[in-house]
């Protein structure tokens, strides 16, 4: 990736993470330490990674990226509507009655959406039998799933990787959103993860570790995944929830808490100084 092209993905980041703050707030409730975290990340896929068009959102060669930690959608919502999927003035529209913008991602209201969520730990699943299906049809297709890491306290997410281990679905790529934080408070007081590295890869799974918020380090780490051949990918993707926004970085407390009005104009000043100081670190 040239210099160039990393500052256009890392300035569209920054402006997503602005969209984030408006939308929340205008809805008044939400997530924002995750989905700032993992902005990143869906810059890279929506802008560099995925095979998509927003203009024909059933294209039947397209990517799947499933989002199974579905309260973290806000930064979906927003991510899609700067790639063109709908006009930016209908993330007002967040959590409202009647809305296409729900609190979890609903596929038949929103096209572009994969996968409908609620319960935590299903989204691998889907994405494994997505695979699956799409192998068994011959197609090339690829399958990500984005999970978080207070997730991982779910079985269902490792009965689901047991099982795209035992099948090599070698075309599914798992991102875990290693922020260390969930919505009572940090993931190792919670319930300790161990050594999620040899978890994944006892599964048989090839594993990759990452700064998430290293745009051109994620994009490489997903190309090395389309590599493997013979097993799934996990992809396990070290962030800092509530990136961009000082007072919120780690501060688990963040979890499920929107910006208020006041906020929202200091965060939104935090991030408009934040889009010059990457300007000027690819001005050299």
């Amino acid at each position: 990736m040239t210099d160039e092209r990393i500052k256009e993905l890392e300035l569209k980041a920054n402006d997503i993470r602005m969209s984030i703050i408006d939308m929340l707030e205008d809805a008044g409730s939400g997530h924002t330490a995750g989905p700032l975290g993992m902005t990143d990340i869906f810059t890279a896929f929506y802008f560099e990674l995925l095979n998509h068009d927003p203009q024909n959102p059933d294209w039947d060669e397209r990517d799947r990226l499933i989002l199974s930690n579905g309260h973290i959608v806000p930064v979906r919502y927003a991510t899609m509507a700067h790639a063109g999927y709908f006009p930016l003035e209908e993330l007002t529209t967040l959590r409202k009655f009647g809305s296409r913008l729900q609190g979890h991602p609903e596929r038949h209201k929103l096209p572009g959406v994969e996968n409908t969520s609620g319960p935590l730990g299903t989204g691998l699943g889907q994405a494994a039998g997505m695979a699956l299906g799409l192998r068994m049809d011959g197609k090339k297709n690829r399958v990500y799933c984005l999970t978080g890491d207070g997730e991982l306290d779910c079985g269902n997410i490792w009965e689901s990787a047991m099982f795209a281990g035992h099948h090599k679905l070698s075309h599914l790529t798992a991102v875990v959103d290693r922020n260390n934080i969930q919505i009572n408070g940090f993931t190792e007081n919670v319930m300790s993860l161990g050594d999620l590295r040899g978890k994944w890869e006892s599964f048989g799974w090839h594993v990759i570790e990452v700064d998430g918020h290293n745009i051109e380090s994620f994009v490489d780490a997903v190309h090395q995944a389309h590599a493997i051949q013979e097993k799934p990918t996990c992809i396990i993707a070290h962030t800092i929830p509530g990136k961009g926004i000082k007072e919120i970085e780690n501060e688990f407390e963040w979890h499920g808490k929107p910006p208020g009005a006041e906020e929202e104009q200091r965060f939104l000043k935090e991030l408009r100084t934040l889009r010059g100081k990457i300007e000027a670190s690819h001005a050299q």
